[in-house]
């Protein structure tokens, strides 16, 4: 296939508009496949296409969207936006800025329970959550920038901030992600008993193996890990 018939235009790829993500994910099912099966006709890791699917600021360059033109049996311009109007793309920038959830549900949904290894293996998959810690006022939830290290909740913090209140309490922690397009998703809860770290050789273990900082920035070297001692989960399909 030629880049012409790939782009439709003959010229160079446009750049992603709005939600990329979305319309991957939607062609993909157009034509039958899975994310596997799609990342292995475009010649890319599965994981790396669960991002594009996944994260509506990713940008792939113009090769990854020309391979996955082809693969998916359509053009760059369509997969990029390019064919949207000023009018369509008003309209989706509307209603991006909607916050999750406010779409209609799905026709058939079916809910289920998810495995303990499938939560564990989705836990693993994020690196932002919520944290409920109990205090004298009541429970208090915050998201949190955290890695997974030896199947344990690790997150680093500030002294007297909101997370570190649950050293030596049952916590509870819940990642999620919400597909609004299909009206689908999963959520993944754990509960255990939050500690401080205070092995300064511990600390520098998880400095190095930690995938994820604290967005908010300053000084936030307070360790603190969550061994849960059990995890659940759901997902809704349609």
């Amino acid at each position: 296939m030629s880049e012409r018939t790939r782009t439709g235009t003959g010229t160079a790829p446009a750049k992603p508009v709005g939600d990329l993500g979305r319309r991957l994910t939607a062609r993909r099912i157009q034509v039958g496949l899975s994310r596997r099966e799609a990342a292995a006709r475009a010649g890319m890791a599965t994981s790396y296409l669960g991002y594009l699917e996944n994260h509506p600021g990713a940008t792939p360059s113009t090769g990854a969207l020309l391979r996955l033109a082809e693969a998916l049996e359509t053009t760059v311009t369509d997969l990029s936006g390019g064919t949207v109007n000023q009018a369509d793309q008003a309209d989706q920038a509307a209603q991006s800025a909607l916050p999750a959830g406010t779409g209609r549900a799905g026709r058939s949904p079916e809910f289920t329970e998810l495995r303990p290894g499938e939560c564990r293996a989705l836990l693993a998959s994020h690196g932002v959550g919520r944290i409920a810690v109990p205090t004298s006022s009541g429970p208090v939830i915050v998201p949190v920038n955290y890695s997974v290290v030896d199947e344990a909740i690790v997150f680093r913090t500030a002294r007297g901030a909101t997370p570190a209140l649950g050293d030596g309490r049952q916590v509870g922690f819940e990642v999620d992600h919400i597909d609004e397009a299909f009206s689908q998703g999963w959520s993944v809860l754990a509960r255990g008993t939050a500690r401080v770290v205070t092995d300064p050789q511990e600390q520098r273990r998880l400095t190095q193996r930690a995938y994820s900082a604290p967005w908010a920035g300053g000084s936030r070297n307070l360790w603190v890990r969550i061994r849960p001692f059990t995890v659940s989960g759901r997902r809704i399909t349609v």
